[in-house]
């Protein structure tokens, strides 16, 4: 019988090579379990490969095609699909996030990626490389916008960001790249797209204060944990892990402002900007 039929990456996502992978474990009459075993990875692994949550990668890949009989099916499809226009270390969060329903937010320093303008982008990224070309500079915005797309739709993912209150005083790229950053952020909150609050300078120690958290929920697997250091980051999966983290997160939403006190907040910080009356 014939495999599966190789896949076209730029139309055909994780979720589809993950539905291959199921049709092709069913077939082969095994359990997520029974698949996961001689990968030494959980059968809880096996399933959120096949919801499109977590990204096959090669060494698995090669392994499957061994036990499934597929014919290195899975192999050639993931070289295609690792092709990314993200760093490596980013580039599985950010295929999470593109069909997560919910993502809860903890930023410590900056704007998230999802909701920055070009020219706040621009400023963090020639931060990150004084030297590298524009074109490099202007790939690397494009595809911080391109991720941003997601919010286009009008309800899904929900987005809640807690930001700390050094993301507001941070003057990143002049005043007026922070007003028209801030001013951004109250547009999306104003249309009732994202939920923001501020943590305060006044809250002090904190539960998050090692640094930034991503938690990306999903309608049929659990939640996964990104968290991330300068060029690093680990999508994690352990229960025990998420729990924690979801933990912290909801001390801080304890924490911070109110919704409606983080916007007040983030206007007058935003006038400010545009006063020049802004002190960090």
């Amino acid at each position: 019988m014939p495999g599966p039929k190789d896949l076209d990456p730029s139309s055909s996502p994780r979720a589809m090579i993950g539905a291959e992978l199921r049709h092709a474990r069913e077939n082969a009459g095994l359990s997520q379990a029974e698949l996961g075993e001689p990968l030494f990875v959980s059968g809880s692994f096996i399933g959120q490969l096949e919801a499109g949550t977590r990204r096959l990668h090669l060494e698995y890949a090669v392994q499957i095609d061994e036990i499934l009989g597929t014919s290195g099916f899975f192999e050639r499809n993931c070289k295609a699909l690792a092709r990314s226009k993200y760093p490596d270390h980013f580039a599985e969060a950010a295929e999470a996030e593109a069909i997560a329903t919910a993502i809860k937010q903890y930023a410590a320093l900056l704007i998230p990626g999802l909701l920055q303008t070009p020219e706040y982008a621009r400023a963090v990224f020639r931060a990150y490389r004084p030297t590298a070309t524009k074109d490099v500079i202007d790939e690397l915005v494009a595809a911080r916008l391109e991720r941003a797309q997601l919010l286009d739709d009008p309800t899904t993912p929900l987005l809640w960001a807690v930001l700390d209150e050094a993301v507001l005083r941070r003057e990143v790229g002049g005043t007026g790249v922070m007003s028209e950053a801030l001013r951004h952020l109250t547009a999306l909150i104003r249309r009732h797209r994202i939920i923001v609050q501020v943590l305060p300078f006044g809250s002090g120690a904190h539960a998050a204060m090692d640094g930034p958290l991503k938690l990306m929920e999903f309608e049929d697997a659990p939640t996964l944990s990104f968290v991330e250091a300068p060029d690093m980051g680990k999508l994690l999966d352990d229960p025990a892990t998420v729990t924690r983290h979801a933990l912290m997160f909801n001390l801080l939403q304890a924490e911070a402002l109110s919704p409606q006190e983080s916007l007040a907040l983030i206007e007058s910080v935003a006038q400010d900007y545009e006063h020049g009356d802004q002190h960090p």
